[in-house]
């Protein structure tokens, strides 16, 4: 299994290359091949538990989305989020088991509900992979995530109620709506403890590489512990992610460039991993379907049904929703401007901006299923407590499949081509993004401008005050030609020492600048950690400079 695995990792990344030169959609592309290369003769079935997909594989992908996720931007579209990634769920399991119950003849309500609860949740590393290539604007991007990031938890704690229900077994709590409060509520408290728990580690740990290791850590550990107290380990992952990703500022700058990449490795290799395995089950699923006697015609045309359910109900709840929304928008902002006799003590918050309408196209276009819904429907076991087989549990894993393949291909690939004819535009978010940024510059002048004239004051040597002119020069945007230029013409130099003390203490100054206004919800985490990244590449710039100095 481990040389077969390893087989399908290589072969993956090599069409994941093509396709990254071929202007495609490599997540796609890679699900496509493994679809046709599913039907070679001789291939050996490329199987993993579902406890290996959700324990080993999700969890990491997860934890990377989280930590590089702005919570700024997750709490400003957080009834957007919630929306869809918890009651539009509910919606199309329910939705979806009507459907199958029509279908599928014979299939019991609760049967009917299990299937609803596997197909309902769009999958996290299809909705990140497919959206962010296809070049979806930030404000779109940050709902999608988002819903991502939460579907899950609501998805498989509606399933844990239906498969107990179905089989004759307890769930944890038999009261759905208790149980997910329960999950979620437990879930984010583990995920926090566990996350600032690492990241208090992380700070004594002189070490970039051991520090690498206890992210790694961090998604597995909130995972299992979640679940062996029955909360959502999704949720706990996601909760350790976001504490990780907050609490990075404290971090080195080696320890955060070496964990960028790591994650960036470990996002592509195993995205092109879960595209491969989807992909490669096909035959496989027909196969089994053939051996229980299913009529494939009748499980196609059920799976035609129950995809396009999951398109209309999430077209429907968009627009539906995002009517309300604008009006409560409205009123709301109504509210703000129109002059009052007396002031309210606590006025209402400033709303959340509505999505366009072509925003909302798009986003009801944006329900690619992927590899949790597999390994959920794998996961159903095969007998219920009486000893009998689990009610139509080769249909539910067919039907599972035909509809994640189906919104694969038909969702998948037409996204980008609806993206550009729609000619979307970040509108509000890109201004809000463009203010961020300027904000951004401004307080790094600041603090370069604060920090130049407190080390005037402590270094009143003629060197280190044309060092300190030279540095405001540079601040303000000369080249380093210019200041060469003007060096050598003025015939002096700088010590390279007290150069280099100097721009680490202006470093210093605009990090800490950048972080306190990112603490004081003024600058938003993306902006910051775009600007940390330059800053630490700057850094081990300066510290590579000056040790070839030193060597010499």
């Amino acid at each position: 299994m481990f040389a077969e695995t390893l087989v399908v990792i290589i072969v993956a990344i090599g069409i994941s290359a093509f396709a990254e030169r071929s202007n495609f959609q490599p997540a796609l592309l890679v699900a496509i091949v493994g679809l046709g290369a599913s039907f070679i003769p001789g291939l050996h079935r490329l199987e993993l538990e579902p406890e290996i997909i959700l324990g080993i594989v999700l969890p990491p992908l997860l934890f990377s989305a989280a930590s590089d996720f702005s919570f700024t931007s997750f709490a400003k579209r957080l009834g957007s989020i919630v929306n869809l990634g918890v009651f539009l769920v509910f919606a199309s399991a329910v939705a979806v088991a009507v459907v199958a119950t029509w279908t599928v003849p014979g299939m019991p309500i609760t049967a009917a509900l299990v299937l609803g609860a596997i197909v309902a949740p769009p999958d996290a590393v299809t909705a990140i992979a497919i959206g962010s290539k296809a070049g979806l604007p930030s404000g779109l991007m940050t709902v999608l995530k988002g819903e991502s990031l939460i579907n899950d938890a609501a998805a498989l704690t509606l399933l844990a109620v239906a498969v107990a229900t179905t089989a004759g077994t307890h769930a944890f709590i038999d009261n759905t709506a208790l149980y997910f409060l329960y999950a979620s509520v437990v879930g984010v408290i583990l995920g926090l403890v566990i996350g600032h728990g690492a990241q208090f580690a992380r700070r004594r740990l002189a070490n970039p590489s051991l520090a690498t290791v206890v992210s790694v850590i961090v998604p597995f550990a909130a995972y299992l512990v979640a679940e062996e107290l029955h909360a959502s380990g999704v949720l706990a992952v996601v909760a350790a992610g976001f504490a990780l990703g907050h609490h990075g500022t404290q971090s080195g700058y080696e320890e955060r460039m070496q964990e960028r990449q790591f994650w960036r490795t470990i996002d592509t290799l195993l995205e092109t991993f879960v595209f491969a395995y989807i992909g490669l089950q096909l035959r496989f699923v027909i196969d089994d379907a053939f051996d229980a006697g299913l009529d494939i015609s009748d499980l196609l045309l059920a799976g035609i049904a129950i995809f396009v359910t999951t398109v209309l109900v999430r077209f429907a709840w968009v627009f539906v929703t995002a009517v309300m929304a604008r009006r409560r928008h409205r009123a709301v902002m109504q509210r703000l401007t129109e002059p009052r006799r007396r002031p309210e003590r606590r006025p209402p918050p400033t709303p959340e901006t509505p999505l366009t309408w072509k925003e909302n196209a798009v986003l009801s276009w944006t329900g690619m299923r992927g590899v949790v819904t597999l390994a959920a429907a794998a996961g159903i076991p095969f007998m219920t407590v009486s000893g009998e087989s689990f009610p139509y549990r080769e249909a539910i894993v067919a039907l599972a499949f035909l509809v994640t393949i189906a919104t694969l291909l038909v969702q998948g690939i037409s996204l980008p081509w609806l993206i550009e004819r729609l000619s979307l535009e970040d509108g509000d978010d890109k201004a809000y993004a463009e203010e961020q940024h300027q904000l951004a510059r401004r307080l790094a002048h600041e603090a370069n401008a604060d920090a130049l004239a407190e080390f005037r004051l402590t270094h009143t040597s003629p060197r280190s005050q044309r060092l300190a002119e030279a540095m405001a020069r540079r601040a303000d945007r000369a080249s380093e030609e210019e200041e060469e230029e003007e060096a050598q013409e003025r015939g002096w130099g700088f010590d390279p020492d007290e150069a280099y003390q100097l721009g680490r203490l202006l470093l210093d100054a605009r990090r800490k600048r950048l972080i306190a206004a990112r603490d004081a919800r003024e600058l938003d985490d993306m902006v910051l950690r775009e600007v940390l990244e330059q800053m630490d590449l700057e850094q081990a710039l300066m510290d590579g400079m000056t040790k070839g100095v030193s060597r010499l």
